[in-house]
């Protein structure tokens, strides 16, 4: 009941902490918005669809007709604080100078100005930058992935604010323990985490005991607490850091179809949100069922039909699957032929729990 409480504590916390996030909300009451109704078809999926907004809390595709017909998620959004009003965000955005595009890192898709802080930022930061990766910036501030740090009012003579803004905001969550499988490694394993940081294959086990890392890679920006939908069960898209983002093509090897890129790297796993969601909603590419939590949660699964071989991988027994016959969460990224059929154990438990499952036409 303990864990379950501390849990449930995370996912209020994330919602706190997108809103300190999100684009900065005005002194303005939502009672004086009009939200509308929930007729749009993508009414209660948890995103806010109405153009009239903008933010962290907002869908990659706006239509006009979702106008004042997405009632219920605009609303939860905006008191969440991960969305205010699209004319507020620009008028914020028209008073934030920031600078040009001189910096090294520039159009990199990153935010490297160290005024700035949130999901949306690089992970090292220089005071070099400062006011010289200004497209990236402003992007990112009108996506509701950064905000300004505190004490800093948009002007480039200001000083490095983020890192003593993260450090407060981690201050506010219960990072638990050292007690999991893979404390001090220099990545976080805590599945209630996400970004460049984190583990790609995290695993229930190490919930709340991996703090030192996670605790770390929070302070760096390069982990942030997943959302209190995702939390709760929905799919994490992850981020846009794939070297092959905003590219018009799917690059997250989670997904299936004639939309996605013809070479997939492991490294794309949840690093190619916009691209992904985007081809998802115009019907292009799928999830593969098993990187959906849904999944997992309707387990047991038989595995009595799959011959998973014997244990003599060198990697036997070690709580991933190493058989390169499958594939989902709870499968290695690092897959080799010489392992397949040589897994039997961790491969088993994992088929039963639902977090790996046969590729297409292995048996």
């Amino acid at each position: 009941m303990d864990m379950m409480n501390r849990n449930l504590g995370r996912a209020a916390l994330a919602l706190a902490l997108m809103a300190a996030l999100a684009v900065p909300v005005l002194a303005q009451a939502d009672a004086e918005i009009d939200f509308g109704d929930d007729s749009s078809e993508w009414a209660n999926d948890g995103e806010c669809d109405d153009p009239r907004f903008a933010g962290a809390g907002m869908a990659v595709t706006l239509l006009d007709s979702d106008r004042l017909a997405d009632a219920s998620d605009c609303r939860a959004a905006f008191e969440a604080g991960a969305i205010t009003l699209a004319d507020e965000t620009a008028a914020i955005g028209d008073a934030i100078d920031f600078g040009d595009d001189s910096g090294e890192w520039a159009n990199d898709q990153e935010c490297d100005d160290p005024r700035f802080a949130g999901p949306g930022m690089a992970g090292t930061l220089d005071d070099d930058n400062i006011g010289r990766d200004a497209t990236d910036c402003r992007n990112a501030f009108a996506d509701g992935t950064i905000a300004l740090g505190d004490g800093s009012d948009g002007a480039p003579g200001d000083g490095n604010p983020a890192t003593a803004w993260l450090t407060l905001l981690a201050d506010r969550v219960d990072f638990g323990d050292d007690s999991g499988d893979w404390p001090h490694d220099g990545e976080c394993d805590d599945p209630d985490f996400s970004g460049r940081g984190a583990t790609a294959q995290p695993y229930d086990d190490n919930r709340l005991a991996d703090a030192s890392d996670c605790r770390a890679a929070f302070i760096a920006g390069t982990v942030v607490l997943r959302s209190a939908g995702i939390a709760s069960g929905a799919f994490d898209y992850g981020n846009d850091q794939s070297r092959w983002a905003h590219d018009g093509e799917c690059d997250d090897p989670r997904f299936a179809g004639p939309g996605m890129a013809k070479k997939l790297d492991a490294d794309d796993i949840a690093a190619d949100a916009s691209d992904c969601r985007m081809l998802e909603a115009a019907g292009d590419i799928a999830i593969k069922p098993v990187y959906r939590p849904d999944y997992a949660q309707a387990a047991p699964y038989d595995g009595s039909a799959v011959d998973f071989g014997d244990d003599s991988s060198p990697y036997a027994d070690n709580d991933v699957c190493d058989d390169p016959r499958f594939e989902g969460p709870g499968a290695a990224i690092t897959l080799l032929e010489s392992d397949r059929s040589a897994d039997a154990s961790d491969c088993r438990a994992a088929f039963e729990a639902g977090t790996i499952a046969l590729r297409e036409g292995e048996s």
